[in-house]
C-alpha cells in the first residue's frame, strides 16, 4: 500500500532524496537507519520509478513511501490510552517505556492496531502511522493518521512547523526567565522556546527546575540536548547526563499539548493532559530533605 511522503514544492537549493527525506520525514521514517532500509527493500519511488539514495530531486517530484503489507506485521497488545478517534487520524496518551516504532516488536506503532477502529475512508492505511516521535522515555500526546491524505496533510504540517507542541520538564539547577535555545544538532539548526515556570531548593542538584518547552524544529532528541547544553540536564536523562542521575523514576519529560488544523475540516484542534503527578511529588521530596538536612 502505497503512503505519500511528499511533492517538492519548497526545494530552495539541489538536494539529494536521501538526505531531503532525513531533514524533511522523520515523521513517517523515524531515522536514517529506517531510510536506508526502506530504500534497501526498495520502498522508495521518486515520479513512480524505485529511487537510489544518490537521485537528484526538483521541484514537483512525488517521493512515495510504500509500506509493507499489514499481513506481515505483528500486533503488540499494549492497552493505550486513546484521548480522540476519528476515521482520519488518532490522539494518543504515549505511555514511558516504548519506543514509537523502531525494529522489534514491543512498539506503540504495533499497538496502534490493537486499540483503534479500523477506517472506513477509502484511502486508509493499512496500519495506523505515529506522524511524530517522542523518545522511548517520554511520555504525552502522540498523534497519528489512519489515512494517507490525513497522513500527507499533517506530515506536511509538522514540515512547515505549523503543528504546535508543549512539553513539561523537570531539570537540575536553577533555570529562570525565558528565551530560545539555537544550538545546532548533527549540523542541523535546531530551536526549543523554553519558559521558567517554577525553581525549588534541592538537596541533591541545588535547585531542580519546572520549565514549559516548545520545541521549533524537531531534531532528535532537541530538548533533551539543548537542556544538557544549556548545563540544566532533564531529571532522569541518563544518556545525556552521567552525574548523579535519579534512578527508578524515568525521565521528567513529557508532551502535554499540542494544536495542529484538522486534516480533513481544517478546524483548529486543541489537546491538552495535565503535568504528571510526580511531577509535583519530586518537588514535595527534595524541599523535604532540604528541610530536614539543611534547617
Amino acid at each position: 500500500m502505497n503512503s505519500p511522503l511528499f511533492k517538492i514544492v519548497d526545494l530552495k537549493k539541489p538536494a539529494r532524496v536521501f538526505d531531503y527525506i532525513v531533514e524533511n520525514t522523520s515523521v513517517i521514517l523515524p531515522s536514517k537507519s529506517a531510510i536506508k532500509k526502506a530504500f534497501k527493500k526498495k520502498q522508495i519511488y521518486v515520479n513512480g520509478i524505485i529511487a537510489k539514495t544518490g537521485d537528484w530531486l526538483k521541484l514537483g517530484d512525488d517521493v512515495v513511501y510504500i509500506v509493507e503489507d499489514f499481513e506481515q506485521q505483528k500486533v503488540f497488545p499494549l492497552q493505550l490510552d486513546v484521548l480522540f478517534e476519528d476515521e482520519f487520524i488518532a490522539v494518543i496518551n504515549k505511555p514511558a517505556g516504548y519506543s514509537v516504532s523502531g525494529n522489534f516488536h514491543k512498539t506503540i506503532q504495533n499497538a496502534l492496531l490493537h486499540n483503534l477502529s479500523v477506517s472506513s475512508e477509502k484511502d486508509l492505511l493499512s496500519v495506523p502511522r505515529p506522524l511524530h516521535r517522542l523518545d522511548k522515555l517520554t511520555t504525552g500526546i502522540l498523534l497519528v493518521a489512519k489515512t494517507k491524505s490525513a497522513q500527507l496533510n499533517l506530515s506536511k504540517q509538522f514540515e512547515l512547523q505549523k503543528v504546535s507542541k508543549t512539553y513539561y520538564a523537570i531539570v537540575k539547577g536553577k533555570l529562570e526567565g525565558e528565551g530560545v535555545f539555537e544550538s545546532p544538532i548533527e549540523g542541523l539548526s535546531s530551536s526549543t522556546e523554553y519558559k521558567s515556570l517554577k525553581v525549588e531548593k534541592s538537596l541533591s542538584y541545588g535547585f531542580v527546575s519546572l520549565i514549559e518547552l516548545k520545541p521549533i524544529t524537531g531534531r532528535t532528541h532537541q530538548i533533551r540536548i539543548h537542556l544538557a547544553i544549556a548545563g540544566h540536564p532533564i531529571i532522569g536523562d541518563y544518556e545525556h547526563d552521567t552525574e548523579n542521575v535519579l534512578k527508578g523514576k524515568g525521565l521528567f519529560l513529557a508532551a502535554c499539548k499540542v494544536n495542529f488544523a484538522h486534516p480533513v475540516s481544517s478546524n483548529s484542534v486543541f489537546f491538552e493532559l495535565p503535568i504528571p503527578n510526580k511531577y509535583e511529588s519530586l518537588f514535595e521530596r527534595e524541599l523535604r530533605r532540604w528541610d530536614k538536612f539543611k534547617s
